[in-house]
């Protein structure tokens, strides 16, 4: 770190994540490249998590507070505002970095020209004991000027590493989002920045058993949201639009809710008749809840 001012900032949001959170500041201080600083901004805790910080003695960690609980969103834009570095990348309090990971991130950008804005790699996604690499084969334009690709949903994960000058330029997380902050502001930047794919796992992911209910409300009511935004965007590319509200349906049918869902897929044939994938969706979404969520994995894609 020269002149007390590092190359990277790592943000590390968390809420009383005590169990897991010390696992996540690990990977993030045995990092390979060590010209970082790592800011953990406690959202209002109520468990131990200041001890589980103050057991790192590394004076590249810094402990930020909320006296209450204000949201991930919040909680990134206080660390990023914060931060001294060239460079941003989030860390989740109960994700992994493998040890080289912002190594080579730092070393695909090195060369570039100054339209480069995000390096991001592939994840190790863990669920029910079982690996998924991502981003996976479906998508089609992983790197360079990605905005009309990643209009139709979210492939880069939100553990990237940014220039910090995108955010003086596209802005901060949006913290009237119900969720789904990492891929509006993807939207944003990539209308500036171009985005480059490191093709390695270097992010291990484990994902937990939240209420699905949950789930799907948040991943439809942050698509509007997300797609009023955009309108102008959206409305040029209905190949995009048509994939929100297909996979707005998706969602309304794994958590039951039937009607709705169809609704969304009818919406998603009629903008684009050409995706199979809804088709499908839609016949199997008159079988109900349960074969619904059975064959859904392999036949629609959800963000």
């Amino acid at each position: 770190m020269k002149n007390n001012h590092p190359t990277v900032s790592v943000v590390l949001p968390t809420y009383n994540r005590a169990t897991v959170v010390g696992d996540a500041i690990k990977s993030v201080l045995d990092q390979t490249f060590c010209d970082l600083e790592l800011i953990v901004v406690d959202d209002g805790s109520t468990d131990n998590t200041l001890e589980v910080v103050n057991s790192f003695k590394d004076d590249r960690v810094q402990y930020v507070t909320h006296s209450t609980n204000k949201g991930a969103a919040s909680a990134m834009n206080t660390g990023i505002r914060a931060s001294r570095g060239d460079y941003v990348s989030i860390q989740n309090s109960d994700d992994y970095w493998l040890p080289d990971k912002i190594e080579n991130e730092i070393k695909a950008f090195e060369g570039s020209d100054s339209t480069l804005g995000v390096v991001y790699s592939g994840v190790c996604q863990i669920k029910n004991d079982k690996q998924t690499y991502i981003p996976g084969p479906g998508v089609k334009k992983k790197e360079g000027y990605i905005h009309g690709e990643i209009l139709g949903g979210n492939f880069v994960n939100g553990l990237s590493l940014m220039k910090k000058e995108c955010f003086q330029k596209a802005g901060f997380y949006d913290e009237n989002l119900p969720g789904l902050e990492d891929w509006e502001l993807y939207i944003r930047i990539s209308k500036y920045y171009q985005f480059k794919f490191v093709d390695k796992p270097l992010i291990r992911a484990t994902i937990s058993h939240d209420s699905l209910s949950g789930k799907a409300s948040v991943f439809i009511d942050s698509a509007k949201i997300i797609v009023e935004k955009n309108y102008d965007d959206y409305h040029k590319n209905k190949k995009a639009l048509s994939s929100i509200y297909g996979s707005s349906g998706s969602w309304s049918c794994l958590d039951g809710q039937l009607k709705i869902g169809r609704s969304f897929f009818t919406k998603s044939i009629k903008i684009n008749p050409t995706n199979l994938q809804v088709y499908i969706a839609l016949f199997l979404s008159l079988f109900g809840q349960r074969v619904y969520r059975a064959f859904y994995k392999a036949l629609v894609d959800t963000v």
